[in-house]
């Protein structure tokens, strides 16, 4: 039996083409769902993972596949439909599963054979079962995994054009922010791996480089900070020399003993969800654990930097509370903060969300001719109507917050201070020139703006 695992492209993602940009190899992951799916897929089936983003290849020439399974984020949603299309053309069965598939239940069904929602490892085995005997159920429900049900993924099925190996130590999140739907599809109990499973399996990870996908690597309870000591004393003791970056709250500051155990295991970088330069828009978003009072953030940032791991920040543009010059604003609060690197993104209804049922029942949906319009909804676009922006203005907001942090002066200023304190210079130095030149590509289709109906 021969299986596809499939990651469909967005060819609207300048950073997930690794063609289009030399620097985008250090910013496309390993679509480490596909390879957990592998893990589970009993030995005698013929795996191979498809992932677009390395290239398309030609599904004409390859050879038939018995079943294909399709992962995909809302924004890859219509590429991934054409891929079934072609598929079941050849009455191939199709199955998707992710997080869209889980949001947008009836919209997939009308597009695939079979729809698993929520987190595969309780169903998949079935999956593979009924389609071995021709009876595909509609829809398998996975639900939220126990922790005893989490497999070490396989990676030793992907070619090597990656930069960065891929592992995820936890999941859900009790924060449920307003933007966010990572509470809605994997529940808001923090779940976690045993640390020695996680040592593991960093161990068979071929990559130097590791991003941990945890949406919040060291949880917000003390017991969950003591978790991650733990896995960071481990990781430091087995000695792997490995880097790797995660994505944390601002809480990760808080601890200097977590930032040295952090930093002794490897960690190089971390990407910090600061959303808005206001306690207003922190409000508004629903984003609580960066209200805590007294709270200093460029102090916060300079904890983390003296441990040599660099700071990711990011914030979003066209909030309601949000009127004209705010792209000015946080590329001052930025520079203030004084992160290495500055990921802005658009205020984006993704189903599954707080946002989007308010927008959605408000009629603030601008771009909503789905499938097709999904595409857009990469977070780097304007999908919705804004308070106090036109589409034009609030373009601009965005290209006037990208030119000026990412100006030429900035970039050498924030690498002559990595270099100068020693704080890994070079990724501090593909990081601003990688977000610079999409930056540049996304201007181009910004010119696009017959998008806004």
């Amino acid at each position: 039996m021969r299986l596809y695992l499939i990651n469909p492209s967005n060819p609207l993602v300048s950073i997930a083409n690794v063609s289009a940009n030399r620097w985008n190899r250090y910013r496309v992951w390993k679509p480490l769902s596909l390879m957990v799916l592998a893990a589970l897929t009993p030995p005698d089936w013929e795996i191979t993972i498809v992932d677009e983003n390395l290239g398309l290849p030609d599904y004409h020439s390859i050879p038939r596949p018995n079943v294909v399974g399709i992962t995909a984020f809302t924004s890859q949603a219509n590429r991934a439909y054409q891929v079934a299309a072609h598929f079941r053309r050849l009455g191939v069965p199709v199955v998707m599963g992710g997080i869209h598939a889980t949001m947008c239940l009836a919209e997939v069904l009308e597009r695939v054979d079979s729809v698993v929602t929520g987190e595969a490892e309780a169903v998949w085995a079935q999956v593979l079962d009924d389609a071995r005997r021709g009876g595909l159920k509609r829809q398998y429900d996975g639900g939220h995994s126990a922790i005893d049900r989490f497999v070490p993924a396989c990676h030793d099925l992907l070619p090597g054009r990656y930069a960065f190996g891929a592992i995820q130590t936890t999941r859900g999140c009790p924060l449920n922010c307003s933007f966010c739907s990572v509470t809605a599809f994997n529940g808001a109990q923090y779940r976690q791996r045993p640390v020695l499973e996680v040592v593991r399996e960093f161990r068979a990870i071929p990559e130097k480089r590791v991003l941990v996908v945890d949406d919040n690597l060291i949880g917000t309870h003390p017991k969950h900070v003591a978790r991650a000591k733990e896995l960071f004393r481990t990781l430091a003791a087995a000695n792997l020399h490995k880097q790797w970056i995660a994505q944390a709250t601002i809480n990760f500051a808080d601890d200097e003993e977590l930032l040295a155990l952090a930093a002794e295991a490897g960690c190089r970088g971390v990407f910090i969800g600061f959303e808005s330069p206001t306690p207003e828009g922190l409000r508004e978003l629903g984003k609580k654990f960066n209200l805590a009072r007294g709270r200093d953030f460029p102090a916060s940032v300079r904890r983390i930097q003296r441990h040599n791991i660099l700071v990711v920040g990011s914030f979003i543009i066209g909030l309601d509370i949000d009127e004209p010059g705010i792209g000015e604003r946080i590329a001052a609060a930025a520079r203030q903060y004084g992160v290495d690197t500055l990921n802005t993104l658009f205020l984006t209804p993704l189903p599954g969300t707080r946002l989007w049922d308010e927008m959605n029942s408000e009629r603030r949906i601008a771009l909503g001719a789905f499938p097709d319009d999904w595409k857009y909804y990469t977070l780097t676009f304007p999908v919705a109507r804004f308070k106090h922006f036109t589409p034009e203005g609030i373009v601009q907001e965005m290209i006037s917050c990208n030119r000026r942090f990412y100006s030429r002066g900035g970039i050498l200023r924030r690498v002559w201070s990595a270099l100068r304190n020693q704080r890994h210079p070079l990724l501090s130095l593909v990081g601003n020139l990688s977000y610079r030149d999409n930056c540049r590509l996304d201007r181009k289709i910004y010119q696009m703006l017959s998008w806004i109906r």
